[in-house]
């Protein structure tokens, strides 16, 4: 095995079911260098893993000769989007395995829109059987649909023509089978050629030929049709899941207005650089990540959080490429390339979770490659012995044997596993909630310990003005003074007090011979009064404080909060406490995962005091004064009392826990560690998205056993009735066409 010292990204056409998947990944692992392959049919795309000794040209070669247009992804492209291309037509099964698959004869790519011209060679003359008209343009356009609607309308003039003439309804109805068959035929050959002697092409062929030789011609063009119906249906329904992610490129403007030679000219988004100031009008989408250098205005987020209220935003704020200004106008400096904005790598990460197989999808994918020709062999005894061992009649048994081949297609087995994980990491995303792979989303529904970071996790990450104590000023007085001393001031207290200010509508007046005194506080002189605005301790040390005021500061530290004294011409005139506050949805946020039978644990670097502070706020059981080592014993210590621990934090100085925990969740607004760094994230910094994301994997988990026995089930029933002689073959077909399309449908519910 070649060691994955590269990797490298190609974007696939035309791969259009997860077993087109499995035929590449088949492909391409046998070239010699290549160490590991990951195929995903939602984001188009292929990883591959390789030696320096991988030779990449056999690689697009063997990808072309299967009949798929292949080219290398450029690094940070945004696959999904092509562009904001629009997303192809999906009339086609959508099976996931080795053993049972389709090939993609039929039909060439002629007026749909997958050209090559930059192809080296040409791939084999209608090796691909997969539609791929624009998803925009109605069914019967497609070419899966005029199939359809020709194999209908041929059973229809079949059937017709046998009431007017019965003589000619077997050949009439081999007639009408025929019209669908042939290219079902030719998918199934080729498929064979190609290494997958089982697939439902496969099956039918058989079935349907067979059908001709015991006489039941008019099943056999019926079957024909419903397969070609159940194709349509399942496609149409698969489209939407792909559709659901790509959906987001869309949220992106395709123009923005950039700030040149002191005016503003309209450029592509996609060309925008970093650092450059675009303006955004009331209205208007914002084309790009940045930070806001000028103006305010209320930002609807809502496309990407859900959330239903506008954020007010205005100067060193960040905002979000594909969210909607108010009603003002903001210039805004870039911050990313459209390639790295939000979207752009929310839409890549979910592509490449598409990629990874979860537990479950493994497990029924090896399951597969035994059962389909476990089937074939079942069906071929069921067909032979009866006739030849115990006397019954060679056709009852021959039909009944061709009915099962037909029920035991795994079709609505495979699919049941990826359609949910695809559903739901798309579903996932558009709300903030980003899941590296299906085995996160396993993981993430089994979790029975959540450990959360405390600042700028649990809480806001910037100390708030909590309490405004008046000794000989007003409240308000203290805090237009200590707010004229601060201005100017970047310090995080400082800040806090300045946000208080001027969310009061506070008009400062000018503050003179402002200075710092390290490591005590600030003086200076306003309004011809001498102020010092500093720590308990450093007042106390100008001038002894009140009792009542000394036993207020020691209760305010008490609950975690930092206290600074403001001194008036050598006087207390009051006092400011400020607290980095929880989160709005914190408490609720623990809440829910405590009903859902989590336990929650605070691990903190911060001072007990504080820490235990907030612990009595939040109601959650706190860990202070702990290095990152210390974090990492704790989830190891949870761990061995048998918890599944999630790690909850921002993705830095939580590295070795988050790494350490079975899933490691970062909390952050988009930023680039907290999205590379954990198993998944948290985009939006609410607490209560960890309990939503623990909801989807258990819905997700629900589902997907809910397909398993719609699969499974229809089966059961369907082959013990096929055996007992009560069904025949249109009845098998159903079983599998509509138990693909049930599960497939039953998966998308996932998307609301």
């Amino acid at each position: 095995m070649a060691t994955a010292a590269n990797q490298t990204r190609y974007r696939i056409d035309g791969m259009d079911c997860a077993s087109c998947a499995a035929k590449i990944d088949t492909a391409v692992r046998r070239v010699p260098g290549v160490a590991d392959v990951s195929v995903s049919v939602a984001a188009g795309t292929m990883t591959v893993h390789h030696g320096d000794d991988g030779d990449l040209g056999v690689v697009e070669d063997r990808v072309r000769a299967l009949g798929y247009k292949v080219a290398p992804l450029a690094a940070g492209a945004l696959a999904a989007s092509h562009a904001a291309a629009p997303a192809h037509d999906h009339a086609h099964h959508h099976h996931a395995h080795h053993d049972h698959d389709h090939d993609h004869t039929g039909h060439d790519h002629d007026g749909h829109g997958h050209h090559d011209h930059d192809r080296q060679e040409s791939a084999p003359i209608g090796l691909h059987g997969h539609d791929h008209g624009p998803s925009a343009g109605p069914w019967w356009h497609s070419a899966k649909g005029r199939l359809t609607i020709a194999s209908g309308l041929a059973v229809l003039v079949a059937f017709t023509a046998g009431k007017l003439v019965p003589e000619v309804a077997p050949w009439a109805f081999d007639l009408a089978m025929l019209v669908g068959l042939v290219p079902i035929a030719r998918r199934a050959f080729m498929a064979a050629r190609y290494g997958t002697p089982f697939s439902i092409e496969m099956l039918m062929t058989i079935a349907a030929v067979g059908a001709v030789f015991i006489g039941a011609g008019e099943e056999g063009a019926t079957v024909v049709f419903l397969f070609l119906v159940g194709e349509l249906l399942e496609g149409v329904a698969a489209g939407k899941a792909r559709a659901s992610i790509q959906s987001l490129t869309a949220l992106v403007p395709q123009t923005a207005l950039v700030e040149r030679d002191g005016g503003t000219e309209e450029v592509p988004a996609a060309t925008l650089a970093v650092g450059a100031t675009i303006l955004v009008r009331p209205g208007d989408r914002i084309p790009a990540d940045g930070i806001i250098l000028s103006g305010e205005s209320a930002v609807d987020e809502a496309p990407l959080t859900g959330e239903s209220i506008p954020v007010r935003k205005g100067t060193e704020d960040t905002v979000f490429a594909g969210t909607v200004n108010g009603d003002g106008v903001l210039r805004v400096r870039v911050t990313a390339a459209a390639a790295d904005n939000t979207i752009a790598r929310v839409v890549r990460l979910v592509e490449e979770a598409q990629e990874s197989k979860a537990p479950t999808e493994r497990f029924i994918d090896r399951f597969s490659r035994y059962y389909t020709p476990g089937v074939v062999a079942v069906a071929a005894l069921v067909a032979v012995v009866p006739p030849l061992l115990l006397g019954g009649p060679w056709s009852e048994w021959i039909y009944k044997g061709l009915a099962i081949l037909l029920i035991g297609c795994p079709c609505a087995l495979v699919i049941s596993t990826p359609a949910a994980i695809a559903a739901s990491l798309s579903a996932g995303a558009r709300k903030g909630l980003l899941l590296k792979g299906g085995a996160v989303l396993e993981s993430v529904g089994r979790i029975t310990a959540a450990a959360f970071d405390k600042t700028g996790t649990l809480t806001e990450g910037r100390p708030r003005v909590t309490d405004i104590i008046a000794v000989a000023s007003p409240e308000a007085e203290v805090l237009r003074l200590a707010a004229a001393l601060e201005a100017g001031s970047s310090h995080p207290l400082a800040t806090a007090i300045l946000a208080k200010a001027a969310e009061d509508a506070i008009v400062l007046p000018a503050a003179s011979d402002a200075r710092a005194i390290g490591g005590k506080g600030v003086a200076g002189t306003v309004e011809g009064v001498s102020l010092f605005l500093g720590s308990a301790e450093a007042a106390a040390e100008r001038v002894t404080l009140p009792a009542e005021v000394a036993q207020a500061i020691e209760a305010l530290n008490d609950d975690g909060k930092t206290v600074s004294v403001l001194l008036a011409g050598g006087r207390v005139a009051g006092a400011i406490a400020m607290r980095d506050e929880p989160r709005a949805d914190a408490l609720a946020g623990l809440g829910a995962l405590r009903k859902a039978g989590v336990r929650t644990l605070m691990l903190t670097g911060d001072n007990a005091r504080t820490a235990k502070a907030i612990g009595r706020t939040l109601d959650i059981e706190v860990h202070a004064g702990l290095l990152p080592e210390d974090k990492r014993r704790i989830v190891g210590d949870l761990q061995r009392q048998g918890h599944a621990v999630a790690k909850i934090g921002d993705g830095i100085n939580d590295a070795p826990a988050l790494a350490a925990a079975d899933v490691g969740i970062a909390m952050g607004g988009g930023t680039d560690v907290a999205l590379e760094t954990a198993d998944a994230a948290v985009l939006h910094g609410r607490v209560g998205d960890v309990a939503a994301m623990i909801a989807l994997s258990k819905r997700t988990m629900a589902n997907i056993h809910q397909n398993i026995a719609i699969a499974l089930g229809l089966k059961a029933v369907f082959l013990v009735t096929t055996i007992a002689g009560i069904t025949g073959l249109w009845p098998a077909i159903l079983a599998d066409t509509g138990a693909t399309v049930l599960v497939t449908m039953n998966a998308l519910r996932l998307l609301r």
